[in-house]
């Protein structure tokens, strides 16, 4: 039987690795034949993900993607030690749930970096000739909030939409260097920034928000399928895509 999701020989990295929405990833294309490269801060958490992955060949590499400027030396290093990548899945990010009135330039500046500047780093050394297999794929976990808007979320949801614009221009940019650039845009998911998320609503409010995704709350194997849809075959012939997976909530 044919899989067209097979990932079979494939080299990954997902950053975002630890937990969430990049721990369910780097399991489901482990599982899918790809072997990982588990990025994140905390080497502890990674090790855990590790031992819940499919496969053998899988590799550990902790990294703090607030340190942008250090990206590109790091990631020539990883990818020496496992071989040209197919894909690459950036998946860490950060969240800060604050009105405009109290939401500092620092605070501001951080969530750039880690969500936008980053990205774009991650895509200039990933582009480079020696580091990407033919038919690389790089996916980006963007938001629907990149596209639509929400009280208390204004420079989060300045980051997100830059993620969109970004990954159009990739997507443009890197066909010549024969690599695909989409991202996904995934509604309120069950994972521990949901949980944080709870915690800044109330329940009243949280509520309200879960109502708005008609069919209730994703889950992390939700988005990571279809992070392997972009990563696989199937989506050859899509690049410069937002692909949303929200439960309904933007066709509110």
């Amino acid at each position: 039987m044919i899989n067209p999701l097979d990932l079979s020989g494939a080299i990954i990295m997902v950053t975002g690795a630890s937990a969430g929405i990049g721990k369910t990833t780097s399991q489901i294309l482990s599982q899918l034949g790809a072997r990982i490269i588990l990025v994140s801060r905390k080497a502890e958490k990674l090790n855990e993900t590790h031992k819940t992955l499919a496969g053998e060949g899988h590799l550990v590499a902790p990294f703090d993607f607030d340190n942008a400027s250090a990206i590109e030396a790091w990631f020539k290093e990883t990818v020496l030690r496992v071989g040209l990548l197919n894909g690459l899945v950036h998946c860490a990010g950060t969240q800060i749930l604050r009105p405009l009135k109290l939401t500092s330039v620092t605070e501001t500046e951080f969530l750039l970096r880690c969500n936008v500047v980053s990205g774009l780093a991650l895509a200039r050394a990933f582009r480079q000739k020696g580091f990407h297999a033919p038919q690389a794929s790089l996916v980006y976990v963007s938001s629907v909030m990149g596209s639509v808007g929400a009280p208390g979320s204004t420079a989060y949801c300045a980051s997100k939409g830059a993620v969109h614009g970004m990954v159009k221009a990739l997507a443009l940019e890197l066909a010549a260097d024969d690599i695909r650039c989409n991202c996904v845009a995934p509604g309120f998911v069950r994972t521990s920034m949901l949980e944080s998320v709870a915690t800044t609503l109330g329940s009243e409010a949280f509520a309200a928000l879960q109502k708005k995704h008609p069919l209730g709350f994703g889950e992390p194997t939700d988005v990571a399928h279809a992070i392997a849809f972009l990563l696989a075959k199937t989506s050859r012939w899509i690049t410069g895509t937002a692909l949303v997976v929200d439960g309904g909530y933007t066709a509110l």
